[in-house]
């Protein structure tokens, strides 16, 4: 089940009011970047691409955290009743689907990052897990920006980004690109971006 928009803005917006921060608007980009990749996919619904973008971070409403908000936010939406938004709070940060590929601090015990490899190892990924994990890689909160500037902002502040992590994301670009038969950053409207 997956809820209506009108639920997923206001689940956003308690949720900045519980724990403000950049990641709101953080949220409201991946959001975005989304619906506009959706739009231009003849199999994809841009309004799910934009429910499933809002609400991939939502397990920041319970406060600062890494790694806990892939896992909190999974259960809190599980919880719901709302599984395909649930799984991509789960599969939004591991694009390799692997918890080893995730850049932060390892904020949950030992049992919840096996419960964490666990899912992943169990979880099918589809054309929407890519499209959050490409556009989490997009999206500072300001604005869409191209992968190599997100991925630099990453890792500026974390010290690290993996080559692995790294080609993954080009790979999903191109991907997304197949699809739309168009360059990314002009359906996203980025200027300057090397188009």
């Amino acid at each position: 089940m997956m809820p209506s928009l009108t639920i997923a803005r206001e689940e956003l917006r308690k949720a900045g009011e519980m724990n403000p921060g950049p990641w709101v608007k953080h949220s409201e980009n991946v959001a975005e970047a989304a619906r506009l990749i959706a739009e231009n996919c003849n199999d994809l619904d841009p309004e799910r691409a934009y429910i499933l973008g809002l609400l991939h971070d939502i397990g920041r409403r319970f406060g600062v955290s890494y790694l806990a908000h892939v896992y909190d936010g999974y259960h809190y939406l599980l919880d719901l009743g709302y599984d395909e938004a649930a799984k991509i709070a789960l599969t939004h940060s591991f694009n390799l689907s692997k918890i080893e590929d995730y850049i932060g601090k390892f904020d949950v015990s030992e049992e919840k990052q096996e419960e964490i490899k666990g899912l992943l190892s169990a979880t099918a990924l589809d054309d929407y897990d890519y499209l959050i994990q490409l556009c989490d890689a997009l999206a500072l909160p300001d604005r869409i920006v191209p992968l190599e500037e997100r991925m630099m902002d990453v890792k500026s502040r974390y010290g690290t980004y993996p080559q692995e992590k790294w080609d993954r994301n080009i790979w999903l670009k191109e991907y997304f690109e197949g699809k739309m038969g168009r360059n990314l950053y002009e359906a996203l409207r980025i200027e300057g971006a090397g188009i």
